[in-house]
């Protein structure tokens, strides 16, 4: 029944651009009018050791592409493709896939255990291959099995665990896998490819060992195998075994007491001595545990008593010994690693740990680390300055501000002057440093501040002349300058101490923007993101002026991005991350300038300009500058008003198309953004344009192709429309009611267990509760009548959230208050169902207990509304 593919497979690889899209053409259409024997034919092709290796490479790689996919939906349809094949026919091409695990070639071993990890994740979870895992473990029983097929086994069952959840399997199933896993890491009956395997399979079957960890006998046996796996011979072997150690720090912390000691030795010679690559995993595993003790810390709650989930301390009880090894590693940097951003070496990692070790343990840390750092900061090579530099930027986070305080008072000036040190590394990381200083010590708004009004004029001017450094040091800069200012924002008095710097802090930005050094946009990112900080967190009475001179300024530069000529598409991506850059200072411009009566005008007078610039800009179709320019004009619709609606003539037909970029679906959610900013600006005449806004919107929500997380703000946007216009919002309820009862359907049964999946709920719930809000609002005082049919659903919905325990503080604020606003909008038209309604007075008394003042007030508000419902 397979078909011989050989040849279309061979010259679909051919350098002739003619044979090779021929013979692409021939298999799409094979896959289209036949895909079972398509599939069937490919499982043959890469069965065949008589086949060419790179037939049977193509092979497999479509059978996989035809399985999955990134994209959600996509991905859903090949699986619906999958399940429709005769089970003959599926059952075939399973038979073809475990045979070539036997192959003589390793390439099409690799790629079959690929395939049928991908089938796996579909069928197993449906309990549609339940021979699978006997299957493979039958291979690894054999005595007589080649090493080859062990391996090739070992990998499969890798990936399989990797693909399924755990729960898919039973834990007679768990066992027999983790048997055969860790028998063959076994160094006395298995070679090195075996063993690889067998330690890479681990790591993906950890997951599934819990009930396993629970049993102390079987936890040893594994700790032991992967701890002597982790002093074997082979490079890439010991590499497998430490980032199993990695898994396990992070799945099983609870159990390691008994273990840490040889871990810790384990771990410190391989920091000291092995390869880089099992080194940075044996630093990767203390930075685990640092995660897990920070994690438990955060749940630990003193004044209840209740300690959370048992703590080891581990980090505390190794911080004598882990403090001085990490220290080492700062001292092996590379020549040039302050050049790429991508790179990752072991003074990297060891400086990350220290971070987190700092976080973990708080003030212990600094009497370990400031010898360390004292000893090196004055030695003539850069590498002991950038690590005692480094060391100190790493422990600013954790220890209390008492504790670091004078020791960064003391230090400050000797890091100013080191920004004229003479190694780019070391300036590099005493730029990095002094972002931490101001980002941890430095909050004038808190009365905390390491700079005194007399250094600021010292700090502004090495940050403002280091700005001008090497790319990388400048970037670290930008940072500096974005805490320093952040510190100022609403700090009262303390505020009006930047303004007299603020010109020359933008004028330095601005020229910061304009540098065409660097090998990426990164810098012309970081100081248009200062930029926008410095704008943002000024005081705008005592800095007005200069923010209304820099307006003109960035709406010419992005004038001027019109006129870049286009010749390649590397030009049409640097014009659209120039004019996505400008878009976003003109939106912190725009919300500054209109957050006061008296800087309003300014932005009046220039909106035609500036509406008239954003809208050539959605002519470069990039998804990054539509969505900067639609959230600027968001913000211009704010301030603008009511004046806003001479500009939706030529605008809506963006709008529209940003309504409908279900491939782009940032650009589709913000522009859903826009329309509420937009209803709130215009009011009722937003009118004329509803149709065509709730038609698309409707056809967003129905649509399977839109990704979800555009849809909460569909249904809160529901509740902005129905606000601006009031009664004639009673056209659409036929068709936005049924989608709103929907959602709450599917909120009820949604599953809870998915952390992903809980958030999302949570987003679509407060979303609903906002629609309805503003649509009861909107019918408030014309038509309350037209909702009283869905009053019944709605209330028994929050009942359902209400019920709920994991639900979201801002879901309970939206629930309570949308109850309010059914008794404030529907009065007597719904007393007998709130006397029928027997949950709402727990609830509000439970919001009444909170700490969250509004919430109180909302709680309260709600309660004044149902009593004046009931008296009546």
């Amino acid at each position: 029944m397979a078909m011989e593919i050989t040849q279309f497979l061979l010259a679909a690889q051919s350098a002739d651009a003619k044979i090779r899209t021929d013979a692409e053409a021939s298999l799409r259409q094979f896959q289209e009018q036949n895909i079972p024997v398509f599939l069937l034919s490919l499982s043959v092709e890469l069965s065949n050791d008589e086949k060419p290796v790179e037939s049977r490479r193509l092979a497999g790689i479509v059978f996989k592409n035809s399985l999955d996919a990134k994209d959600a939906i996509r991905k859903e349809q090949l699986v619906q493709q999958w399940m429709a094949i005769h089970v003959s026919i599926k059952s075939q091409i399973k038979d073809f896939l475990l045979k070539t695990l036997a192959s003589s070639v390793p390439e099409a071993r690799h790629t079959s255990s690929q395939v049928i990890a991908k089938i796996a994740s579909i069928e197993v979870p449906r309990k549609q291959w339940p021979e699978l895992i006997g299957s493979l473990l039958n291979n690894m029983t054999q005595q007589d099995k080649p090493a080859s097929l062990k391996q090739a086994t070992l990998e499969t069952l890798g990936y399989v665990c990797e693909e399924i959840s755990h729960q898919d399997l039973v834990q007679d199933e768990v066992n027999a896998v983790l048997t055969a896993v860790v028998q063959g890491m076994n160094l006395a009956d298995h070679g090195p490819e075996v063993r690889l395997a067998a330690t890479r399979a681990l790591y993906n079957a950890l997951e599934f060992a819990q009930t396993n960890f629970e049993n102390e006998m079987e936890r040893n046996y594994i700790m032991k195998v992967v701890c002597d796996t982790a002093m074997s011979k082979e490079v890439e072997i010991r590499q497998a075994a430490f980032e199993c150690l990695v898994a396990i720090a992070s799945a099983y912390y609870e159990v390691l007491e008994p273990y840490m000691q040889t871990l810790f030795q384990l771990t410190s010679n391989a920091v000291k001595g092995d390869e880089e690559t099992v080194a940075l995993h044996a630093i990767e595993f203390w930075s685990s545990i640092c995660d897990e003790e920070i994690e438990l810390q955060e749940f630990e709650n003193p004044e209840s008593g209740d300690s959370g989930p048992p703590h080891s301390s581990f980090i505390e009880k190794a911080l004598l010994s882990l403090v001085p090894l990490l220290l080492e590693t700062l001292l092996k940097q590379e020549e040039d690693q302050d050049q790429d951003d991508t790179v990752w070496n072991i003074s990297m990692a060891g400086g990350t740990c220290l971070g987190l070790v700092a976080r973990t343990v708080g003030d212990v840390i600094v009497p370990l680390v400031m010898p360390f750092v004292e000893s090196n900061i004055v030695k003539p090579d850069w590498r002991s300055r950038e690590a005692a530099t480094y060391a100190f930027g790493s422990i600013l986070e954790g220890p209390t501000v008492d504790k670091l305080f004078p020791l960064v008072q003391l230090g400050l000036e000797f890091l100013l002057n080191a920004m004229e040190d003479g190694n780019n590394h070391v300036k590099d990381s005493t730029a990095w440093t002094l972002s931490r200083i101001f980002e941890f010590l430095h909050s004038p708004a808190n009365g905390c501040s390491i700079i005194s009004p007399e250094d600021l004029k010292r700090v502004l001017g090495v940050l403002l002349e280091s700005i001008k450094d090497a790319p990388n040091v400048a970037e670290k800069v930008c940072g500096a300058i974005y805490y320093l200012v952040q510190g100022y924002e609403d700090a009262g008095p303390s505020s009006s101490l930047l303004s007299p710097y603020l010109t020359d802090i933008i004028s330095c930005l601005i020229a910061t923007a304009d540098r065409t050094d660097g090998s990426d946009s990164k810098l012309r990112s970081s100081a248009c993101e200062t930029l926008n900080e410095v704008v943002r967190c000024s005081n705008i009475v005592e800095t007005s002026s200069i923010i209304a001179h820099l307006l003109p300024v960035i709406t010419n530069k992005l004038g001027q991005t019109m006129g870049i000529q286009i010749v390649s598409s590397d030009d049409r991506e640097k014009q659209g991350d120039l004019q996505a850059r400008l878009c976003g200072v003109l939106q912190v411009i725009i919300q500054k300038l209109s957050s006061t009566d008296e800087t309003k005008p300014i932005i009046h007078q220039a909106a035609d300009q500036i509406m008239l610039l954003f809208l050539k800009v959605f002519g470069c179709h990039r998804s990054t500058v539509h969505e900067e320019a639609m959230l600027a004009i968001g913000s211009l619709a704010y301030a603008t008003g009511s004046q806003f609606e001479k500009y939706m003539p030529e605008f809506y037909k963006y709008l529209e198309m940003g309504l409908q970029n279900f491939e782009e679906y940032q650009v589709c959610g913000i522009t859903v953004g826009v329309v509420g900013d937009i209803c709130r600006a215009l009011d009722d005449k937003i009118l004329p344009y509803c149709d065509g806004i709730m038609g698309l919107l409707l056809k967003d929500l129905g649509s399977s192709e839109l990704h979800r997380s555009v849809k909460p703000p569909i249904f809160s946007c529901f509740g902005d429309i129905a606000l601006a216009i009031g009664e004639h919002f009673e056209k659409y309820v036929p068709y936005a009611l049924p989608m709103m009862q929907g959602a709450a359907e599917i909120c009820a049964k949604m599953e809870t267990a998915d952390e992903e999946m809980m958030d999302y709920g949570n987003q679509l719930r407060r979303s609903v509760f906002e629609a309805y809000s503003g649509i009861l609002q909107g019918f408030k005082s014309v038509k309350p009548d037209v909702m009283v049919p869905y009053a019944q659903h709605l209330l028994k919905f929050i009942e359902v959230v209400f019920r709920d325990s994991q639900r979201d503080e801002s879901v309970t604020k939206a629930a309570v208050a949308v109850m309010g606003d059914l008794a404030d909008a529907l009065g007597s038209n719904i007393k007998h169902m709130f006397q029928d309604c027997l949950f709402y007075n727990e609830f509000i008394c439970e919001c009444l207990r909170s700490d969250d003042e509004q919430l109180n007030e909302t709680a309260d508000w709600t309660q004044c509304m149902i009593q004046r419902v009931m008296e009546l």
